[in-house]
């Protein structure tokens, strides 16, 4: 499990948003001390940066791809690509997707990188999940325990 790095993004102040920073916050506590984490604000230059030093790194978002609140996406994107509307409520010109083409047309993409997203539904100006938002965190931290093959209590 050596040079693996779980990266949460996401801005707590803006609702939905806030959720892969949430899923790391509780994942913290259950990961051994040989897997790194980080919270970053999505911005994709800082993503690439982030990931440069990891064989596998898990990233954890909001999405906005229309699919059913707290639906929960996992993404290889060694073998899949992003949906182009995954992440067109973000404030950054320069996020989370186009971090992965930058990166995939570089040649410096970890040699894992999984991305899970949870749907959001609100992403306006204000603290707190959608209660359905809050309730897709377990399911994916579990999905993420037993990926990483941790047992978990």
């Amino acid at each position: 499990m050596q040079n693996t790095m779980l990266i949460g993004v996401g801005n707590e102040f803006r609702h939905d948003d806030a959720v892969g920073l949430m899923i790391l916050r509780k994942l913290r506590n259950q990961l051994p001390e040989t897997i790194s984490t980080i919270e970053a604000s999505g911005e994709g230059t800082t993503l690439i940066e982030l990931w440069q030093t990891s064989d596998t790194v898990y990233l954890f978002d909001a999405v906005s791809s229309g699919s059913e609140i707290a639906t929960i996406h996992r993404i290889d994107v060694h073998t899949q690509s992003i949906p182009s509307q995954f992440f067109h409520y973000s404030s950054h010109a320069f996020g989370v997707a186009e971090a992965v083409e930058l990166a995939r047309s570089l040649n410096q993409l970890p040699n894992k990188l999984i991305l899970y997203g949870v749907e959001g539904s609100n992403f306006a100006i204000g603290i707190g999940l959608s209660e359905a938002v809050e309730q897709a965190i377990e399911t994916a931290i579990q999905q993420v325990l037993s990926e990483l093959e941790i047992n978990h209590a």
